[in-house]
């Protein structure tokens, strides 16, 4: 198959880590990348020599042999550099968030439709070895009908980001489109069989007096059909990173953990626990996980998508589901109150 030709636009310390996916893919080539610095575009040369390396973006564009376009730059800049993509007739790789509101998911959703493009949202956490294997096991009934969820995950402070715009509340929406985002598609993913979740109830809290709009520590509650629910909570104020995913259902239960000094590390720990109600057992876990290992698979998927009509692990329909739900839980937040979907 004729690798799909990639270009790349947001160079920093996660978009290097798409450049890497996208040289390791068998199924893509990493043929440009844009990048507005100049120390991005230095960085971007060293590490890939002979790339075409531009400022503006809209160069790449242009290219009528470019097919997939990866955006991977800060969240305010999505929706407008998203509609470029569609518009110059490309398929987008979008990084979560998709985008900061509901309109602007709507308005990419709209535009891939119009133009005949694919429309993927990096929530790579659905081709993880391990948090996928919980799924699968659940989709192949191991433990009944899931019934509760605790997504948790402690961490050390959120990186700056280029100009320190993560820390600009204008920029990021709000911190629970950061990273907690993953974790409600992932409870909405393990629920499928139920159905979309009903409402939320949220809390956080900051560490910073003069900044309680970026907040250090999260917890939310997520209703689903039946009587179902998640838990998902996160901590900025710890150290290193550490992920777990428990999930009871009717008739059993599962555990998941990953652990790392980073949450960009290449030598994680990991492991998979299944209870059926009367042994617990470990699951093997078959290849290495974690965000930098699933990128590689993300790519592959998209290229796949394109090519051979496969499913896309996560559309655009999926990133506006994770976006209104962060959305809401910032909204009960804010009131104290449960928000309905």
């Amino acid at each position: 198959m004729t690798p799909a030709r990639c270009a790349l636009i947001g160079y920093g310390a996660w978009g290097s880590h798409h450049a890497r996916a996208m040289v390791e893919s068998p199924r893509a080539e990493l043929v440009a990348i844009a990048a507005r610095s100049e120390k991005s575009q230095a960085a971007a040369r060293e590490a890939h020599p002979g790339m075409r390396v531009v400022a503006d973006y809209r160069e790449l564009l242009t290219d009528p042999s470019i097919e997939i376009v990866d955006v991977v730059l800060p969240s305010d800049l999505h929706h407008r550099v998203g509609l470029d993509v569609l518009r110059a007739g490309k398929h987008l790789l979008m990084e979560k968030p998709m985008a900061l509101n509901e309109a602007e998911c709507d308005d990419l959703i709209r535009c891939a439709r119009e133009q005949g493009r694919l429309l993927a949202v990096g929530h790579e956490f659905r081709l993880s070895s391990l948090w996928g294997k919980a799924r699968a096991m659940i989709d192949e009934g191991a433990i009944g009908d899931p019934q509760y969820a605790l997504i948790e995950l402690w961490r050390r402070p959120y990186r700056l980001g280029a100009g320190g715009w993560r820390y600009d509340i204008n920029r990021v929406g709000n911190w629970i489109l950061e990273e907690p985002i993953h974790f409600f598609d992932l409870a909405r993913w393990y629920f499928t069989s139920v159905g979309d979740p009903i409402s939320v109830f949220a809390r956080a809290n900051s560490k910073q007096p003069d900044h309680p709009e970026l907040q250090d520590n999260f917890s939310a509650i997520v209703n689903f059909p039946g009587g179902a629910y998640a838990v998902i909570s996160q901590t900025l104020s710890a150290f290193e990173h550490h992920q777990v995913v428990k999930i009871t259902g009717t008739r059993g239960a599962l555990w998941a953990n990953w652990s790392g000094a980073l949450d960009r590390t290449f030598h994680p720990t990991f492991s998979l626990k299944h209870f059926d109600g009367a042994e617990v057992r470990d699951i093997p876990i078959e290849r290495p996980t974690g965000e930098v290992f699933e990128l590689v698979d993300e790519i592959n998927a998209m290229a796949a998508a394109m090519r051979d009509g496969a499913p896309l692990p996560a559309t655009g329909e999926d990133g506006r589901w994770s976006v209104a739900m962060c959305l809401r839980a910032q909204e009960s937040v804010h009131s104290g109150k449960p928000v309905a979907f």
